[in-house]
């Protein structure tokens, strides 16, 4: 039987007062200046957010005349026939109407005045998810080529307004937007959040609550972990027992669970309506604990170990001579990429101790070929390097510190042979990491990350011999080994996920930590609006209250 955990049902809680940050002007890249310090005195009442403030850094900004002020008369004005520019719109319509109280009727009569919602924009240099945000005093329009540019522009317009729009009840205006244009466009295509559904099972509720929050920072894909050791966590109709007796537990000896293919389905039906794609992975042929003990056959000496709800790693694997193997690769593959619209399939392959490395380097080549003749690409964990990617292969790194130069190399050589890589560096970006020696949640096998480290590096020159245009992106991955609930994701995730997307998103011009950390601290108004209860950085010079 399927087990949710029901979710935590957040009140956004009413702020006294929501204190802004004051910005002493705006850069031609959008940044603060250096040195910019927040205000404890608040924004002067009325006067709209500068149009660089937001997160991630816009490409560009120019700041210029009358702001735009949202009023009981304004209208959502969309593209006439356009059914994508439609449901933005109403998106736009729904954040906006329980804070501001006003009916904002989306229409697709044209006019010039109000929210404006273009597509077809001639400036290719906006590629398939920039976007131009233009202001005055009549209207706000946001200009893209595509569907997704639109919707970023869309997050950014929700950004540039006061943080109580992000409440669920009628709060005070005005509702101002700053005068001027904001160009913008991603620095690399793919800019991803991972979820880890196996350690702990996150609801369907739980999940579309993350997805929010990751679109709100223009992350365009979602990264689910679903299986492991502990927990399987889809339906495979070929294989039943992998979800209705391998996730029937996790760490600790939960009751598990795990989504049935209509749960799934509407999981990526809701993240493509933010424009995320869902990335899903069976990792391979280690982490397999959950199948080895539901199919006695995947075992090499056919005896089926007990479900596991520990937290150690490396001890499992799949038989990798046996033919049935390969069966059950292929049916599960054939499974999920049928339910998944998106281009990948992500295989794992990292902890594989329990395989020799002929026998893996074998199992690779073929679990590789079975994706591929399901029409997805491969994505795997970086030690998928240390076999033979195929050709379009995506290889993702979670390297560290302590990482050894060969095998940074063995991914520098794999990138050279035209492996594309997706950076997600464990004591950077991996979110579970503790803050300090104090964070209650979280592990610290990678070291303690802050805030500031999380951020300032650069993935374009991150790893050595690696060269930018091998990066595909950077992804933030979320490990929920210590973490049971919304509420818990969102101490670690905030505020550190946030400068992973403007890593992934932000031209590398716009980096710097101490223009960053007071962007950064504008936002903890909007966390606090939206109900999370983030982690209060003492390297982030949060508004006094």
């Amino acid at each position: 039987m399927r087990v949710h955990r029901t979710q935590r049902t957040a009140l956004p809680r009413l702020l006294g007062s929501l204190l802004l940050l004051t910005a002493a002007g705006i850069s031609s890249a959008g940044a603060v200046p250096q040195g910019a310090a927040a205000a404890t005195s608040g924004q002067a009442a009325g006067s709209p957010r500068p149009l660089g403030q937001i997160v991630p850094a816009p490409a560009r900004v120019s700041p210029d005349g009358s702001p735009y002020a949202i009023t009981a008369g304004t209208k959502i004005r969309v593209d006439d026939g356009s059914r994508e520019a439609r449901k933005i719109g109403d998106y736009l319509a729904g954040v906006l109407r329980p804070s501001t109280g006003y009916d904002l009727p989306v229409t697709g009569h044209d006019g010039g005045d109000g929210i404006r919602l273009r597509l077809g924009s001639h400036d290719s240099a906006l590629g398939a998810e920039g976007y131009t945000l233009r202001s005055a005093r009549g209207s706000v329009t946001i200009t893209a080529r595509g569907p997704a540019g639109l919707f970023h522009g869309v997050q950014t317009l929700r950004q540039l307004l006061p943080d109580q729009v992000e409440m669920n009840s009628r709060q005070k205006g005005p509702w101002k937007v700053a005068g001027g244009t904001v160009t913008d466009a991603p620095r690399y295509a793919y800019r991803g959040a991972m979820l880890d559904v196996s350690r702990h099972f996150f609801s369907v509720a739980e999940v579309k609550r993350y997805i929010d929050q990751i679109a709100l920072y223009k992350m365009n894909k979602l990264h689910l972990h679903l299986s492991d050791d502990q927990g399987w966590r889809i339906a495979i109709d070929s294989w039943p027992r992998l979800a209705a007796y391998g996730g029937q537990t996790e760490v600790g000896g939960g009751a598990g669970g795990y989504y049935t293919k209509s749960d799934y389905k509407e999981i990526v039906r809701y993240a493509a309506s933010r424009y995320l794609e869902v990335v899903p992975e069976i990792d391979l042929p280690g982490h397999t604990n959950a199948a080895l003990a539901s199919y006695a056959k995947l075992n090499c000496d056919g005896a089926a170990p007990p479900l596991y709800t520990g937290t150690n790693v490396g001890f499992s694997s799949l038989c990798t001579p046996k033919a049935v193997t390969y069966d059950f690769v292929n049916d599960v593959i054939r499974e999920l990429a049928a339910l998944t619209p998106g281009r990948y399939i992500h295989i794992g392959g990292d902890e594989a101790r329990s395989t020799g490395h002929d026998d893996y380097v074998a199992f690779m080549d073929k679990a590789q070929a079975i994706v591929g003749k399901h029409g997805k690409t491969v994505v795997g964990w970086h030690q998928l390097t240390g076999a033979k990617p195929v050709a379009g292969a995506v290889a993702q790194y979670w390297g560290y510190d302590a990482t050894g130069a060969a095998e940074r190399k063995q991914v520098a050589d794999a990138a050279a042979n035209g492996t594309k890589l997706v950076l997600s560096p464990a004591d950077r970006v991996y979110l579970d990491m503790k803050y300090d020696k104090d964070t209650a949640l979280g592990l610290a096998w990678a070291g303690y990350v802050e805030v500031q480290r999380s951020y300032d590096w650069n993935p374009g020159t991150y790893l050595e011999g690696v060269p930018g245009s091998s990066i595909l992106g950077v992804e933030a991955p979320i490990w929920s080994e210590t973490l049971t609930s919304s509420d818990e994701i969102e101490q670690m995730a905030f505020p550190r996920l946030p400068g992973a997307a403007e890593l992934g998103w932000s031209p590398a011009s716009t980096h710097d930590w101490d223009a960053y950390k007071v962007r950064l601290a504008a936002q903890g108004p909007r966390f606090s609006a939206l109900g999370i209860d983030y982690y209060r950085s003492p390297q982030v010079p949060w508004p006094t209250q």
